[in-house]
């Protein structure tokens, strides 16, 4: 099993990358959507259980994706935080994370989650609501556009295999839309019911798999 898998949207060269990634050559760019930072410290205030390390185990598979593809720029589709800012306890895990790649040009569009991360003082660039770039439409949510390809997060698709209760998260390629998975560990999903022409492409044990189209 591949951990990338190389496809075509709307003339792009891209490759799809088994850790819940999308890298995009023609600009050096790794796209990933729905970080959100801080979930576990939100669940585990609620009474909610949730492992401990969660922010730290996230952005060492980032610094694993950014080595591989030598990306110059990470863009996130919204959703980068989850939870109040100033005092969390990622922060300093991120700020530490950030000196080691301070060439590293980070920006990201505003998601559901993100009310305040104008005001989060991230070392990062905040993107409109949307971006038009080359063939692509960015967004936090799915939404069509008559003429370019959307890329976008938000409903965390995933696959689930028929006869197991196990579920992988997986990229959802519609008609003029790819929705990419929640890179965050810890995340709930949808699993869709595809239309004809639809297909998933699961990320299992950090490989692509594509699986047939509906």
């Amino acid at each position: 099993m591949a951990a990338e898998l190389a496809l075509t949207l709307a003339g792009e060269p891209m490759q799809v990358l088994g850790d819940r990634a999308l890298y995009w050559p023609a600009r050096q760019r790794l796209l990933i959507a729905d970080l959100h930072l801080g979930k576990g410290d939100v669940f585990r205030r609620a009474g909610i259980a949730l492992p401990r390390g969660g922010t730290l185990h996230d952005l060492q598979r980032l610094t694993e994706l950014i080595a591989r593809t030598q990306a110059r720029s990470l863009w996130i589709l919204g959703d980068v935080l989850h939870g109040p800012a100033p005092h969390a306890a990622w922060r300093a895990q991120l700020a530490q994370w950030r000196t080691h790649h301070a060439l590293l040009e980070i920006a990201a569009l505003a998601g559901n989650h993100d009310r305040v991360l104008a005001q989060a003082g991230l070392d990062m660039q905040l993107l409109p609501d949307q971006v038009e770039d080359g063939p692509f439409l960015l967004r936090h949510e799915p939404a069509t556009h008559p003429a370019l390809h959307v890329l976008c997060g938000h409903v965390h698709p995933q696959f689930k295999p028929p006869g197991t209760t196990r579920r992988w998260p997986a990229f959802w390629r519609r008609a003029g839309l790819t929705v990419l998975p929640a890179f965050s560990q810890f995340t709930a999903g949808v699993v869709p019911t595809l239309q004809p022409g639809e297909q998933l492409i699961a990320c299992v044990e950090g490989a692509a798999i594509a699986l047939p189209p509906a």
